[in-house]
């Protein structure tokens, strides 16, 4: 098994127990552990679909890698120190 293969299957297995844990209502998708694991899972396959020339998919996750690090630093409307 190739290095790229390793790293994809990692990358993968990790989104896929986040959405898990998610759908059985274990981790909610709020939470900073899902939302890292969104971070870490979506880079991993990046870089891994990158090794190999698949750009499609370096898209992909790579916007799902984006978006999960955007999510990190977002504060919910309302819940602001600045507005207390």
């Amino acid at each position: 098994m190739k290095t790229s293969d390793v790293l994809a299957s990692i990358g993968v297995v990790i989104l896929l127990v986040a959405f898990l844990l998610n759908l059985y209502k274990k981790l909610p998708a709020q939470s900073s552990t899902y939302k890292l694991m969104n971070l870490i899972g979506a880079g991993i396959c990046c870089f891994s679909s990158y090794m190999i020339s698949f750009y499609p998919f370096v898209v992909l996750e790579g916007v799902w890698a984006f978006v999960a690090l955007l999510s990190l630093f977002n504060v919910p409307r309302g819940t602001s120190p600045i507005n207390k």
